[in-house]
């Protein structure tokens, strides 16, 4: 078991994507040896558990190429279907902190079986939608279920099985999670060309329903013996704060709303926000810890993590418009060719255990910066005439190196974390995660949605969608103002680097 992997244990998060987040942050553990091995019985938790988080998993990568297709059918712009992968990362991020609370006072069991059964339900509504509204709807339902699934699954495990055994249940965890991020594309493409985009959806409820009553019989009831106090001022002001930020930002390219409205949006979450603040420090148990960015490791990987992460939302985004709308391609020969982002994704992860080793954090972080930069303005230039086997090459080496960025970011994060503070820790990286994607996918939402209005709305084409990659590449390295301060040396006792 290598360092990053170990590191990756303790933290908890590492070990499997968050709730929105690619395969690109889970650094997969090998088994521990036979001497160790789990128990038959003991193997089909976690297992019914990463079943569980495929269904989240699956869902967040499903719905990307579906979105020029729902478009054409609800009447909509495609940009403005930017709305349903935002809203849903934006609910993970804003109900994500209180999870924890939620398994300790109604019971780990209990809170992930309805966690469960509301996917399910959320996923039939989000079928069943009509227009734009009703479909955002669905999603922040869904959102809110995800921001349960995974944590609180996460924590039936930590605290159901014996730490001699944690690394292999955490491995029968995690394989099934890491499925649907590699598969998302491919299913997406083929059930709207083949099928009709309403069964992304309505396949989660079967799977719902099957969890649901395996967890049932066999996961077991895990309560803490007194939970703390909730933070309900806090969740009131982040969730506030954020909404009205990200929605805000989100509604600049789409004219939906009177400019009124979105001001007070922008207004308001950024003086939420702010109050925010005051309060953390006064209160010992705030529902977000700010003083984990006192930490310099956490502070670096959550700040410049976030320019980074804005290409997770926005690259997979601008690639489906660019190859259904802007080339002409099906949604199943769009998902064939993004799919390999995925397979570079996986190839990396027996790769990045020995380059971080070798040049160690800051010289990673700092130099695949400009790769990830790269790989993401590049983009821009893809063209239809473009063969596919060079462009499938490209999306592989773009998706190796965004891959190696997000699993240095994750574990470099808890380099300086203590044990106590874990659960805290993984908690408001997560929440940075979600937001940055949605700000990402905003982002190129944004410019996307002027540079029609500059051309005087004509038909998007491939140029339409140059200044969005452009800018998502230049944004991505805007993490080099907190990767190039870091000490050469920073986390090697996590990366192994002498």
């Amino acid at each position: 078991m290598s360092h990053l992997g170990t590191i990756a244990d303790e933290a908890g998060a590492a070990l499997v994507p968050p709730p929105g987040e690619t395969l690109d942050d889970a650094a997969l553990p090998s088994p521990v040896p036979a001497a160790n091995s789990i128990q038959k019985a003991d193997r089909l938790v976690p297992m019914i558990i990463g079943v569980a988080m495929l269904i989240h998993t699956l869902d967040a990568t499903v719905i990307v190429n579906a979105l020029p297709t729902m478009a054409r059918e609800m009447h909509e712009d495609p940009v403005t279907l930017d709305l349903a992968i935002t809203s849903y990362l934006l609910s993970i991020a804003v109900f994500l902190p209180i999870s924890a609370w939620v398994a300790d006072r109604f019971g780990a069991k209990s809170v992930l079986r309805a966690a469960i059964i509301c996917f399910g339900a959320s996923s039939l509504l989000c079928g069943l939608s009509q227009n734009l509204t009703e479909l955002v709807c669905g999603r922040i339902l869904q959102g809110l279920a995800g921001a349960m699934l995974m944590p609180v699954g996460r924590l039936v495990i930590l605290r159901s099985v014996p730490k001699s055994q944690l690394v292999e249940a955490m491995a029968y965890f995690t394989m099934p999670a890491l499925v649907g991020p590699v598969i998302g594309p491919l299913l997406g493409g083929f059930i709207v060309t083949y099928w009709s985009w309403p069964w992304i959806f309505f396949i989660n409820v079967p799977m719902a329903v099957l969890g649901a009553i395996l967890v049932t019989v066999f996961v077991p009831e895990i309560r803490a013996e007194a939970s703390e106090k909730l933070d309900v001022k806090g969740f009131v002001l982040t969730a506030c704060g954020l909404a009205g930020l990200v929605y805000g930002f989100n509604n600049l390219g789409h004219d939906a709303l009177p400019p009124a409205i979105v001001a007070t949006m922008l207004i308001g979450g950024a003086v939420c926000i702010a109050l925010y603040v005051p309060h953390a420090r006064r209160t010992p148990n705030a529902i977000l810890d700010l003083s984990l960015l006192r930490i310099p490791s956490f502070a670096a990987a959550s700040f410049g993590g976030l320019f980074a992460r804005f290409s997770i939302g926005a690259v997979p985004f601008l690639m489906a418009l660019l190859l259904q709308l802007g080339f002409g391609l099906s949604a199943f020969a769009a998902g064939s060719l993004t799919f390999m982002g995925a397979v570079g994704a996986m190839t990396m992860k027996s790769a990045a255990p020995p380059i971080i080793r070798r040049l160690g954090f800051r010289t990673v972080l700092v130099g695949n910066s400009f790769l990830v930069a790269l790989f993401s303005a590049g983009n821009g230039f893809i063209r239809p005439a473009t063969p596919h086997a060079w462009l499938m090459l490209w999306l592989l080496l773009g998706g190796f190196f965004r891959s190696l960025q997000f699993t240095a970011l994750n574990t470099f994060g808890y380099a300086e974390v203590s044990s106590p503070q874990m659960s805290r820790a993984s908690s408001m990286a997560t929440m940075f995660q979600q937001v940055a994607q949605s700000l990402g996918v905003a982002v190129a939402a944004i410019v996307v949605h002027y540079t029609l209005l500059w051309h005087g709305n004509r038909p998007l084409d491939a140029t339409s969608l140059e200044p969005a990659f452009f800018l998502i590449g230049g944004l991505s390295l805007g993490g080099l103002f907190f990767f190039v301060p870091l000490h050469p040396d920073a986390g090697a006792e996590v990366s192994g680097r002498k």
